[in-house]
């Protein structure tokens, strides 16, 4: 469940469908919420309503000639219950900012044409999602494509001569395609699986189409996937970072797996495939690497090619590599062999002498760089902060940046010496007026003599001679570090600013600690992860301000998995449990979600196997079997899109707590996915959360 709590929203994926879901039919009304400069707050507290009125900025790109960058800002409108995204630009020395677009309709994926001359996104505005192109000084908006069902992304070829556009295609036969007489019905017949996935059946596929392009239209568009199968980008997650040009506009670099059905959902066996544009041939650079190999960036002198690559199939949290092929020598080299952390977002510089991509390590990420001549790679930033992604721009970086105490702006960064200069402002106005809460490293030890570090974030105000209940806060993915990541639902400063101090402990089988750390926790649910979890809130239920009679737990995914379990075994540690979308029951667990690759390795196989002890461990550490020991009050949440973990696991767990007169509460989406999208849904999920814990904490 790494791929949905890695806060893959950095990708903005999850951005795009929530607010293209909630925009409003009326193309007259825009959204009241924007410009929301003059906001006054009525305390320095953050508040739900405060959190959904921050600003969102997103996606910035900069201009061909480096002076410019191009970004969206989501804003909110609780009362609509939707959101609209808009796009902005500014200079790249934080100056003259400019408001492009002010629809109620949203506009994404919105980047620069390579001549700087115009800027092309994806509006919904003529009813389909369509390419349209806007000069920088905010005049000449026109329509571009007019594509059948709508387009789900774009790209320019260097050369401005076409378009590679993605959308969705239609190939199986439905049950009114079989029984023309039955119009009606809504029957569904499957005979293979990965027929749902994240939180769709899965009816289409996305498939990768080129057209030419003449300044005004698209027309003659070729589909290179033509009536396979198979999808790029991959979902539930994957974006126009998978797809690519090469520098002379005659190639096209595609992530694909091309498998479907029971192949599909038991493999992570990803492909980096080249189609060359003159002649319709596809070839595979990747053949034989076995994991995920994506997101392929050529280099600008077209020498070579680089991307992101897993070793391992079926295991989606192995080491994320950089690897870079050499068209010339037709060598692929694993320039992170021996480089015990992560790689993801990689940028070539100018010069094809530099790859510059982001890292974690001790739960921050941070910027780095690769250099092809020496091989060597140096940190560049340093601080208490995530950088999100990065770009080069001429004699500075610019990329995106966020904190547990600051939501997502944009920055400048000198490549030199990591000093960065904030370029947008987008929620100042806000921020002046909140009080947040101090946010503290601390290195706890293991019950194995491990260092483990935590982050511990005190309420505003705090005084040190009072005392406070503390919520242990239970990581998901589960292999996504605590980092410093800013949340709008699982928000640390939110939580503080209800008067609790939080213990975010990076436990056993999260990444930027090593592989050996990561990997420690595949096959051990329920073991020395949990014992980590018991020794961070032992010792800060130490401090004497810590009221450790009123300690509260809580997570989603595998963090709400992680409540179900401490539910059974804290030995009277806590007083209340939050679990949002947790596995209670793990052999079914095994069966109803559609990843199977991810149970297979993670849970150790099917519980059916008896010979496989590693499996027989976890599901003997199923929290639905230490049940008859809950005696704490819990809220448990869940959603009816949830097809990662299905809504049945939130149900039986809040069936068992009644049924065992444990005090519990049921919160239910009939229309959310693993997340909470929606604005009025993110406040009443927040206003239930604290209502619990502050009925049995305070």
């Amino acid at each position: 469940m790494k791929k949905l709590l890695t806060f893959l929203f950095i990708a903005g994926i999850s951005l795009f469908f929530a607010c293209s879901h909630h925009t409003n039919e009326n193309k007259d009304e825009t959204n009241s919420i924007i410009g929301k400069k003059d906001l006054k707050l009525d305390s320095d507290l953050m508040t739900p309503e405060v959190l959904w009125s921050f600003g969102r900025v997103s996606d910035a790109q900069v201009s061909p000639d480096n002076s410019t960058i191009l970004y969206g800002v989501t804003y909110y409108d609780i009362t609509q219950n939707k959101g609209n995204r808009d796009l902005y630009t500014i200079s790249v020395t934080g100056e003259n900012m400019k408001q492009l677009t002010k629809t109620a309709k949203g506009e994404y994926n919105a980047v620069w044409r390579p001549d700087g001359n115009k800027i092309g996104y994806l509006s919904s505005e003529s009813g389909s999602m369509q390419l349209w192109e806007i000069n920088p000084d905010a005049s000449g908006k026109k329509q571009i494509s007019d594509i059948e069902g709508g387009i789900t992304g774009f790209k320019y070829s260097p050369d401005q001569k076409k378009i590679i556009y993605t959308k969705e295609v239609y190939l199986d036969k439905t049950v009114k395609d079989i029984y023309s007489d039955l119009p009606k019905s809504t029957g569904r017949i499957m005979n293979d699986l990965m027929y749902r996935h994240w939180d769709t059946w899965v009816d289409s596929y996305g498939h990768i189409f080129v057209a030419d392009y003449d300044g005004n239209k698209i027309r003659n568009d070729i589909d290179i996937l033509k009536d396979e199968p198979y999808e790029s980008p991959l979902k539930p997650f994957g974006g126009l970072e998978q797809i690519n040009w090469s520098p002379d506009s005659k190639v096209i670099a595609y992530t694909c797996v091309k498998k479907k059905g029971k192949d599909y959902s038991i493999s992570t066996n990803s492909d980096i495939y080249l189609y060359e544009l003159e002649i319709g041939k596809t070839s595979n650079i990747t053949k034989g690497m076995m994991g995920y190999d994506v997101a392929p960036v050529y280099s600008p002198d077209a020498k070579k090619i680089a991307w992101e690559s897993m070793e391992r199939e079926g295991y989606e949290s192995d080491k994320n590599r950089l690897f870079i092929y050499d068209f010339q020598t037709k060598e692929k080299t694993d320039y992170t062999k021996g480089w015990d952390q992560n790689v993801h977002g990689l940028a070539w510089s100018d010069d094809s002498k530099l790859i510059y991509f982001i890292s974690d390590w001790h739960a921050t990420d941070e910027i780095y760089s690769l250099s092809l001549n020496d091989g060597k790679i140096n940190k560049l930033t340093q601080g208490i902060h995530n950088y999100r992604t990065v770009t080069p721009a001429g004699d500075k970086l610019i990329a995106t940046r966020v904190s547990m105490s600051m939501p997502n702006e944009i920055y400048a960064v000198n490549p030199d010496n990591g000093k960065d200069t904030q370029i947008t402002f987008t929620n100042k106005d806000i921020l002046n007026q909140i009080n947040m809460g101090d946010v503290k490293s601390r290195w706890i030890k293991t019950t194995d003599n491990k260092d483990m570090l935590t982050w511990i974030i005190y309420p505003p105000h705090f005084d040190p001679a009072k005392k406070y209940p503390a919520i242990l806060y239970c990581q998901g993915g589960p292999q996504g570090t605590v980092s410093q990541f800013w949340s709008y639902r699982w928000n640390f400063q939110m939580m503080a600013a209800n008067g609790y101090i939080i213990v975010a402990p990076n436990r056993r089988g999260l990444p930027g600690f090593g592989q050996e750390w990561n990997e420690q926790i595949s096959g051990d649910y329920g073991g020395q992860n949990m014992k980590d979890y018991f020794s961070a809130i032992d010792e800060m239920a130490k401090e004497p301000y810590i009221d450790e009679n009123n300690l509260g737990a809580v997570g989603a995914s595998y963090g709400g998995f992680s409540v179900f379990w401490i539910a059974g075994n804290h030995n009277k540690r806590f007083k209340a449990f939050i679990a949002h979308d947790g596995m209670f029951n793990l052999e079914s667990q095994y069966l109803e979600t559609e990843e199977i690759w991810f149970v297979n390795w993670d849970l150790g196989g099917p519980f059916w196997d008896k010979d496989n002890k590693i499996a027989q461990r976890t599901y003997a550490n199923s929290p639905h079997k230490f049940v008859k020991n809950w005696d704490t009050p819990i809220l448990i949440i869940h959603s009816e899109f949830d097809y990662r973990i299905t809504m049945t696991q939130g149900m039986s767990a809040f069936n068992a707590a009644i049924l065992l007169d444990v005090p519990a509460e049921f919160l239910y989406f009939p229309d959310e996915n693993h997340w909470v999208l929606q604005p009025q849904n993110g406040i009443l999920w927040q206003r239930t959360f604290f209502k619990w814990l502050d009925k049995w904490l305070k």
